[in-house]
This record gives structure tokens, sequence and C-alpha cells, in this order.
């Protein structure tokens, strides 16, 4: 069954706790024609995805939900075998599978599950389980499907999401063992590296280019101050797009940054894992909070428990979403790309074609361990859970040092 084309199972977290079949009939279609074990592994991923929807944030509940759905598709459908009767190797198959999956389980765009029409959710005819996505400077390209394939990160998370999910369905006395953890060791498709990643990040340069195009673009017009203070905050703070955008759960508000009794500066941030941890507040960075908030007709700086919402919308009330305010990162990414291209080079502006608003935060993190600022700081305020994570992330200082001493090797 190998040209069985994927239809999606769960919706969002907010319309699975409460979902009505009837509501949606093309699935609900297709759970008629399931036999039973293929029914019931549906309920097995419903309720892991509620457990994860309740206890974990909203982009855990996403990842885990595209993992757990892909691969019961794939169990039922194409391996067409229960998963409490898996050993190793039928792991490990689903493993080849997704190191190769067909073409007619890729899409080269984001697309909904769920289209709502005439009152009822219609299942999209565009998705697919597998997204392959051309470079941000190759985003006018045709993409050939044929050419997906997975990175390690992807496939981690893959073997993650599974050894969960079993981990689940053991606690819930649905398996008797977790296949999936003793898979991994021997997945053929995982890679021992021990190259030189380039680090995701802009230059001392580039980044000077960005911030001195938003200022200028903020001088010129009030509206764009409000793209010069998101790039200072991603940047100086280090921060997650979503740490700055509105959310069901939080909502960042100016009264979040505050003042302790030595008159430092934090801002208080909800993160990762539902945590919320303190990120210091340098003293350059409250030039681009005071333009900010006098352009918005807020006193200089916030004052305690202030309601105001951090990125306020132009139109309409409330904070911007994650997706907004990517877009105004990019508009100041391609006007610095057009300017450094300009005025140096289009090859030494290349890598502002290919920025993400993450990248913000490692260049910001990056030059801090360069400046020499002690690991333990840098690692409380990106909100790492060790300080072995920003150390294998950011610390790019010892391949610097062999580059540099390597130039002075001879032929002769």
């Amino acid at each position: 069954m190998s040209l069985f084309k994927p239809v999606p199972l769960y919706p969002v977290y907010t319309e699975l706790k409460q979902i009505a079949l009837n509501d949606y009939p093309q699935l609900h279609s297709l759970l008629n024609e399931m036999n039973k074990w293929q029914r019931e592994h549906f309920e097995w991923g419903k309720q892991y995805l509620e457990y994860i929807g309740r206890n974990k944030s909203e982009h855990s509940y996403i990842r885990f939900r595209n993992e757990v759905e892909r691969f019961l598709l794939w169990a039922c459908f194409i391996k067409e075998k229960p998963i409490d009767e898996y050993k190793k190797s039928d792991v490990l198959d689903y493993a080849d599978f997704c190191w190769k999956p067909p073409v007619q389980w890729i899409a080269t765009h984001n697309n909904d599950r769920f289209i709502f029409n005439d009152g009822y959710f219609e299942s999209n005819k565009d998705w697919r389980p597998f997204k392959i996505q051309a470079p941000k400077s190759q985003a006018n390209k045709v993409i050939e499907k044929k050419q997906y394939k997975p990175s390690q990160q992807t496939l981690t998370s893959t073997f993650t999401a599974v050894i969960s999910f079993y981990n689940y369905l053991m606690g819930e006395d649905f398996v008797l063992g977790n296949p999936a953890q003793i898979a991994k060791k021997d997945c053929k498709h995982f890679i021992t590296e021990s190259q030189i990643k380039e680090p995701k990040r802009l230059t001392e340069d580039q980044w000077q280019f960005v911030l001195d195009t938003a200022t200028e673009m903020a001088d010129e017009n009030p509206l764009y101050e409000r793209n010069l203070f998101i790039i200072a905050a991603l940047k100086v703070l280090f921060l997650r797009i979503s740490e700055l955008s509105e959310r069901p759960s939080w909502s960042p508000e100016m009264g979040h940054f505050w003042q302790d009794h030595d008159d430092n500066w934090w801002l208080r941030v909800y993160g990762k894992g539902r945590k919320i941890r303190d990120v210091s507040v340098p003293l350059d960075f409250l030039h681009y909070l005071k333009r900010y908030r006098e352009s918005r007709q807020l006193s200089s700086l916030p004052i305690s428990d202030e309601r105001s919402v951090m990125v306020e919308k132009i139109r309409g009330q409330g904070g911007m979403t994650s997706r907004h305010l990517r877009r105004l990162v990019q508009q100041s990414f391609d006007h610095a790309y057009e300017k450094m291209s300009r005025s140096v080079s289009p090859t030494h502006a290349r890598k502002l074609k290919e920025a993400t608003t993450h990248w913000l935060r490692h260049t910001g993190a990056s030059m801090e361990v360069e400046r020499g600022r002690a690991l333990k700081d840098l690692s409380e305020d990106l909100g790492h859970a060790s300080m072995a994570t920003t150390d294998t992330v950011y610390v790019q200082t010892e391949n610097k040092k062999r580059a540099e001493s390597g130039k002075s090797r001879k032929v002769d």
C-alpha cells in the first residue's frame, strides 16, 4: 500500500480536547473504514497528544503531533501491523521510510491539516506528513521532492517522539516494551560527526549593517521603531521569537521589564518548557527601549506592573504573533542585504539572505562568548538547562584558534 495518500488525523490541541468526529467528515469516514486495532491506535495517539497538550507547550504539542501522526499513518497503512507487536526491526523499517519517503508523502509548503468550510472541518488535500523547503536564498526555485533527505536533527526528533510515545503507552499498560529505544542505537542513518559546523549567526559587520539600517529606517519613519526594538531585543537579550509573541498562556508586557534594589534592569521571559526566567538587561539596550516607548507616547522606562503590550500591533489590539514578528525582522534583513550588497559586495551580504530570527539570538550569544563573558551567566540568560548546551551551541573560539594556527602551514 505504498501509494496510500496520507490524510491528517489530529487537529490543533483546542479542537482535539473536544473533538466531535461528525464535524470532520473525511476523518470520520476513514475511522469507519479502519479495523479495530487501527481505530485503537488512533485513540492511543489522541490520548497521548492530549497529555502533551495539557502538560507541555504549544510548540511541543505541534512537534509531537507531527511525529506521532506520521508514525501511526505508516503503521496503519504502510506497515499494516499493530505497534504493540513491534520489535526493533520494525522501528528500523520506519526509520528507513522516514529517510526516503515516497514523494506523495512530501509537501513543499506548510499546509493546514483541516479547512473549515460550511460548518465542517474538511481534510486539506494538499497536506502531507513530510515537508521539503528550499533555503531562504533559493526561495523562488522549483523544489524537487526526490531530493528530500532528513537532517540528523530531524531524525533525532523523530526517535525522541516515538520513544516518548511508547513510554506513555507503557505507562498506560497498552504496550509491554519500547522497541524504539533499542532501535535508535542501531539506526544506520545516524552519523557520528566531528566536523566543524558553521554557526548560524551574523558576523559583526553583517549585524552592524542590520542595526544601522533599522536605525536609519526608524529615524526616517517612527513606524519602524518597532522593527528596531524587535531586532535589538532578539540579539541583545537572546530572545526566541516566541518569547516576544502573544501566546494563549502568556502575553509579554512592558511591566515584565523590572528594576531590582541595585538599579539593575531585568526582563521576565516565559520560555521553552513553560519556564519563566529573568534575563539581564544591559544599559545599552535601554536606549532602544526608550526610543520604542516614546514612539508609542509611553514614559521613557516601564513602571512596575505596567500592562502595556510589549510589541504593539499597528492595527487592532494586543500583541503580535510570531508570524508577524518574523515578517518585521525579515523586512530589516532585506533592507540590510540591499545596503550591504551595494556598499561591500553581495558575497559578504549573503548570510542576510539566509538568516532567520533565531540567528539574532545566536549572534548575540556568540559575541558574548567572544568578549569573554562567563559561560554560567550567559547560560542563565539564554535559559539553557545546562552550561554544556551553551558550550556546544555557541563556543567557536577553539575552532578559530585552530584555523588561525593552521594558516601558517607550508607546502615546501
